[in-house]
């Protein structure tokens, strides 16, 4: 089969040949239909995630083997299924988790297989979707997503459950509390959504870019914020009327992490989602007594993923801005190359 391979330290993506799995035991193969594109595989083609002051942490000594077939938003068609899965049959549609547990552990057993501690990712610990075929290891990890259109389903793997999984952990116990959204790209606009899908009444949106504040408004958010302030907490609390119960932050980094815990009122949470790397200094005293809750939060569970399935396809999420392309070696390349330039206005999704 073909597939769209990166190597370790080289960042072009290569069009290579595989052998076409043969699904085994409860394992399925799916054809690929579409593939997103999101900036956990740019990180992957960096090959490592900025620490600070602590360096790098290099993927490969995380379990990240080279070469890789990155693609972890994916929906495919059954082609076919090992002798022990049960409830698939060739020629259905299906939305693919991807963040997958080693099946044994704690988390794994209390359905949080994106907590594991030694995760089997497709996309990212297996070849994922940017290829002809991609094999599934037990039908569990396929969601029908009949009704929904494809090229948005594909989203929902992954930007769609990391917002939807961290605007969960950030909303306050009154729907007129300020959450503010640090980072209005794909996955912080489609957190806006969820927020207000969930019923919350009061959306702070922050970027950098004009357009994808736009974006933010159209999608609910209710005061917008631009992040090109000399000191960007005074704004956001200025912005919220006072200091805010929650931040969710898709950014991140060192400019914006102290900004969210500066904004934060007593006993208020933020949350971390954003790779884009750098540190946080935190005045222990403040954490003491501010009552502050910190959580970082990677992805969601499947569980989670099929909340938010349900939620789609009763229609109560808005589609985000698709970019269309086709899936090759090139397309790859290039949106890739437009993640790590920044300011992508939604969700880049390929179709085979």
């Amino acid at each position: 089969m073909h597939a769209f391979a990166i190597f370790q330290d080289d960042h072009t993506v290569t069009d290579v040949e595989l052998p076409t799995p043969t699904p085994e035991g409860t394992e399925i193969l799916l054809r690929v239909v579409r593939s997103g594109v999101c900036h956990t595989d740019m990180h992957l083609r960096e090959g490592y995630y900025d620490l600070g002051s602590r360096g790098r942490l290099n993927l490969i000594d995380r379990g990240v083997t080279y070469p890789l077939v990155l693609g972890h938003e994916v929906v495919g068609v059954v082609e076919a299924a090992g002798p022990d899965a049960d409830g698939v049959s060739p020629g259905e549609h299906r939305l693919v988790y991807p963040w997958i547990g080693d099946g044994s552990c704690d988390a794994c057993q209390a359905g949080h297989e994106n907590l594991c501690p030694s995760p089997r990712n497709l996309g990212v610990a297996r070849h994922g979707g940017y290829a002809e075929f991609i094999l599934v290891p037990h039908p569990r990890y396929l969601l029908d997503v009949t009704g929904i259109e494809e090229r948005w389903a594909a989203t929902l793997a992954c930007s769609g459950l990391t917002a939807y999984s961290a605007a969960r952990k950030a909303l306050p116990a009154t729907a007129s509390d300020p959450v503010v959204v640090i980072g209005a790209g794909g996955v912080g606009l489609m957190a806006i959504a969820t927020l207000r899908a969930l019923g919350h009444e009061a959306v702070l949106a922050v970027d950098l870019q004009e357009r994808n504040l736009e974006l933010a408004r159209q999608l609910g958010a209710t005061t917008t914020i631009s992040a090109r302030q000399e000191d960007l907490a005074a704004a956001i609390v200025a912005g919220a009327g006072g200091p805010v119960a929650a931040i969710v932050d898709f950014v991140n980094n060192s400019t914006t992490a102290p900004a969210a815990f500066a904004a934060l009122r007593k006993g208020g949470t933020m949350v971390q989602v954003g790779l884009f790397g750098g540190e946080l200094v935190i005045p222990t005293a403040l954490l003491t007594l501010k009552i502050i809750t910190i959580r970082g939060s990677f992805v969601g569970s499947l569980g989670e993923l099929e909340e938010l399935v349900g939620l789609a396809r009763r229609g109560a999420l808005p589609h985000l801005p698709i970019i269309d392309g086709e899936l090759s070696a090139t397309a790859v390349q290039d949106a890739l190359d437009r993640l790590a330039a920044g300011g992508v206005p939604g969700r880049i999704v390929l179709s085979a």
